[in-house]
């Protein structure tokens, strides 16, 4: 029986922490959908309102990062050493 708690009692704290962290997707919905609550959108006033607000500053994906910052790398002809540092620092820039 005790070799039953455990698992179970480590499942229930991961399901608990999962709940309580937000991410950021989770957060921008939060106040984008009260910013049209506020300014009492409905319909498809509301969807475009909520579709806009969404989009407006979305990060970088890590590979759109990959891409854009190798495309650089790429067009300066840089080789070596000297790309990884290139594509290092671009990365964390980013």
């Amino acid at each position: 029986m005790k070799m039953l708690q455990m698992p179970l009692l480590v499942l229930a704290v991961l399901f608990s922490a999962q709940g309580f962290a937000a991410t950021a997707q989770q957060e921008k919905m939060k106040t984008c959908n009260a910013d049209a609550t506020t300014k009492a959108l409905k319909g498809d006033e509301r969807k475009a309102f909520m579709s806009t607000c969404l989009k407006k500053d979305v990060p970088q994906t890590q590979q759109e990062k990959m891409k854009t910052c190798n495309a650089d790398a790429s067009t300066k002809a840089l080789k070596g050493d000297e790309r990884k540092a290139f594509m290092s620092d671009c990365l964390k820039k980013k």
